[in-house]
């Protein structure tokens, strides 16, 4: 439900705005964010300027992701922290590490892209994450979670061993830390005692005011230098006692701090000088704070708390929903979603699981954080003991699979195709080498748009098919999705289904299910001369084209196992084969077309299309098949250049 007041609140105002007001705000504009074009002239203002410099900030930020849609809840939430990251440390000397790029908008705004942030997402605009290509200040390359803190510690380590007198900052958000990952980079710098600053920035915890102003006012304390060099005293002092004296100092010093931040104990004991927590959009305690951090040394961590989607209502009260948005009118919030048009692969996936839960009580459910982009919502909410969603740890989500189908139960793994790249020895290891029946989800597979190469699942194919045990499909349809994930459940093996993102061609899926028969291509048009072979959603591209044509079009369903005598069928009654797909051509369902043509020395010509080997960039979807050549045009315009140009093997060994 829409708020009749506007959702625009700004806390700093404590005052909800009307619609009018908001509309009179936005309309002007940005005194003093107009003068900021990188951090140099950001730290050319005084501190006192900063608060009103983040009210624009925010209003600014407000703006640009109603027209461009993006990350937009976790970027209102880090405006304070970014000005006062910006403000206190000499960067892109010091080394500002981001975590996964969903709170980076506010970073690009004051680097120089401001005034192309209205390209946000689109193609050949600003990146939706850190790149280094696009900005000095983008240190890291992101778009996988928990990766700031190894990342950050090799740069740390470099400015070492070349004696640079910079420092690095990596700023990991509370779910992101939860990735193994993590920890293992917080383990090796706790031992390595590097200089290294983590700032953890926590928007789920919430302080009591009372709590929040004494941890405040101890963490002021606590990083500056008076009591820095106290604390380096009294070590070298107590080195010279006994060590259970020095023990009972370092205890001492660790139940201080854990009387005001019990969670810090964790960061101690993996070697890091814990500070905070303290209020992550409270610039009078940030600014002091990080200034002293930076004089300090070693692995320190400075614990910050947030609020998602700060300063606009609406995405405060539900920072889920407005975690990723289309473009929307700020005044009123987003609007309910149109119906019709035909579920999505997501939703087909989401609408099978509830009903297969129905039908068979061994089914678990299991998603490493994507409950609402993998369609689990109403699963979770149907089944709840039966679902599980074990963080950014996908690793542990596919061993935890492996474990459940050990003794019987029937899991399922929803994840996107360029996160199950971070398990895929968990999924070769622990899954197929055991022949365990587990059914992968896969969502998001070839190009996925604005997102970028980043979330792209470019690679799937290829790295599936090489994995003995593991069965393939890619649906043509929804209802062919519906039935291809009734198929795998069934087996007594792992089994795989990976479909795009969006909508597909409009096929209403049955209710009914069905076994497909495993390994079995389904022949859809009937023509001469040349076959197309399609996987996935690009059989429909396939259709359009072999009209013009007159060829003969295959669903190919399977990639693993390949319809072979379906293949060897094709060569020989056909002069010529084309396979198409959306993945990477290398190593992908076109390559296992020639593996089996090659095995059986059959000599026919063969073109296979598929993506680019490169990283495709971000754009529409339909703006990046169209440049890879994926689209109905420039599908024709390559099989049309390959006839002119390569004759086919009958007319040269005639």
């Amino acid at each position: 439900m829409v708020s009749t007041a506007s959702p625009l609140a700004l806390s700093t105002a404590k005052l909800p705005l009307t619609g009018t007001d908001f509309t009179a705000m936005t309309t002007g504009t940005f005194p003093l964010l107009e003068q900021i074009d990188n951090p140099l002239e950001l730290r050319k203002l005084s501190e006192a300027r900063l608060p009103a410099l983040a009210h624009e900030l925010r209003e600014f930020l407000i703006q640009t992701v109603a027209k461009t849609g993006g990350h937009f809840a976790a970027n209102l939430g880090t405006v304070e922290l970014t000005l006062a990251l910006h403000y206190v440390f000499n960067t892109p000397e010091d080394r500002l590490v981001w975590d996964v790029g969903h709170q980076t908008y506010p970073h690009k705004i004051l680097t120089g892209r401001r005034a192309r942030m209205n390209s946000l997402r689109r193609k050949d605009g600003v990146s939706g994450f850190p790149k280094r290509c696009e900005s000095a200040y983008d240190t890291f390359g992101v778009g996988h979670s928990s990766t700031s803190l190894s990342a950050a510690l090799g740069m740390a380590i470099a400015a070492e061993r070349a004696g640079a007198d910079r420092k690095v900052v990596a700023i990991i958000g509370d779910g992101a830390i939860t990735a193994g990952m993590a920890f293992e980079a917080l383990n090796h710098a706790g031992h390595l005692k590097t200089d290294l600053l983590v700032v953890l920035n926590d928007n789920e915890m919430s302080i009591s005011p009372n709590v929040g102003a004494l941890s405040a006012h101890l963490t002021r304390l606590l990083s500056g230098q008076l009591f820095s060099s106290m604390r380096e005293g009294g070590k070298k002092m107590l080195s010279h006692m006994p060590p259970p004296m020095l023990e009972v100092a370092r205890l001492a010093e660790e139940h201080v701090k854990g009387m005001f931040a019990p969670g810090g104990t964790l960061f101690e004991e993996l070697g890091f000088n814990y500070f905070g927590p303290v209020d992550g959009h409270d610039l009078t305690v940030l600014v002091p704070t990080l200034r002293n951090l930076r004089a300090l040394d070693g692995p320190r961590l400075l614990h910050v708390v947030t609020r998602k989607g700060k300063g606009y209502k609406l995405a405060e009260d539900e920072p889920v929903g407005y975690h990723g948005v289309g473009a929307f009118d700020p005044a009123c919030g987003l609007k309910p979603a149109k119906a019709g048009g035909g579920p999505s692969y997501t939703q087909v996936f989401g609408e099978w699981l509830c009903d297969m839960a129905e039908r068979d009580e061994r089914l678990i459910g299991i998603t490493p954080a994507m409950r609402e982009g993998s369609g689990l919502v109403e699963f979770a909410e149907r089944f709840p003991d039966r679902y599980f969603d074990v963080a950014i740890a996908e690793q542990h989500a596919v061993t935890l699979a492996a474990g459940l189908a050990c003794d019987g139960l029937k899991p399922v793994v929803a994840i996107y195709s360029t996160f199950l790249q971070r398990a895929y020895d968990q999924l070769i290891h622990d899954i197929a080498l055991q022949n365990l029946p587990v059914l992968f989800a896969i969502d998001r597979a070839g190009l996925v748009g604005p997102d970028g190469p980043t979330h792209a699942g470019s690679f799937d194919y290829s790295f599936l098919r090489c994995i003995p045990n593991l069965v393939v499909m890619a649906p043509a349809d929804e209802n062919e999705c519906r039935q291809m994930l009734y198929t795998g459940f069934q087996l007594n093996q792992p089994a795989a289904v990976r479909y795009p993102r969006g909508k597909g061609s409009g096929v209403t899926p049955q209710q009914a299910m069905h076994m497909l028969p495993v390994g079995k291509a389904d022949i859809r048009r009937r023509g001469r001369e040349l076959a197309l072979l399609a996987f996935g959603c690009m059989v429909e591209i396939a259709e359009a084209v072999a009209e013009r044509l007159n060829a003969t079009v295959v669903n190919m369903r399977f990639i693993k196992p390949l319809d072979e005598a379906t293949v060897v069928q094709l060569a020989a009654s056909h002069h010529r084969l084309a396979t198409l797909e959306e993945n990477a051509i290398a190593g992908g369902a076109g390559s296992a077309v020639n593996e089996c043509l090659a095995a059986r020395g059959i000599q026919v010509s063969v073109l296979n299309i598929g993506l680019p080997d490169r990283f495709v960039d971000q754009g529409e979807r339909g703006e990046l098949l169209a440049e890879c050549g994926l689209d109905v045009a420039g599908v024709l315009r390559r099989l049309t250049d390959w006839t002119a140009a390569v004759p086919d093997l009958s007319e040269r060994d005639a």
